[in-house]
């Protein structure tokens, strides 16, 4: 048994030696955030089309969808208990007035 246990630590000692020795440190050399901004700054129109065109609307359309399933449920619940729960279509209201405008001012934030 004591064998059994040698062998694997054995073996996990090798494994991270081999590891560590292939293993090569990399350095930043110059003006990490000038070449960061320099890609934003030339990649900044396509993302923005991109978010704009896509991102926004797909989440637009799951906000919807949810709010009137939501609206749904909470009339069901209504019809079956007499008290109609506000707080979940609210806030998926919300949510959804607050993704529709993103694109008007979301730019000037980032």
């Amino acid at each position: 048994m004591k064998n059994k246990h040698l062998k694997t630590i054995g073996a996990a000692l090798l494994v991270t030696l081999i590891i560590c020795s292939f293993s090569v440190m990399a350095f930043a050399a110059g003006d990490v955030a000038g070449a960061v901004e320099n890609t934003w700054n030339a990649a900044k129109g396509q993302v923005q089309q991109v978010v704009n065109n896509v991102v926004f609307p797909v989440v637009d359309m799951i906000l919807a969808i949810l709010f009137f399933v939501k609206v749904g449920t909470a009339y069901f619940e209504y019809k079956k208990h007499g008290q109609f729960e506000f707080t979940a279509p609210c806030i998926l209201f919300a949510c959804l007035i607050f993704t529709l405008t993103a694109p008007l001012y979301i730019w000037t934030i980032i």
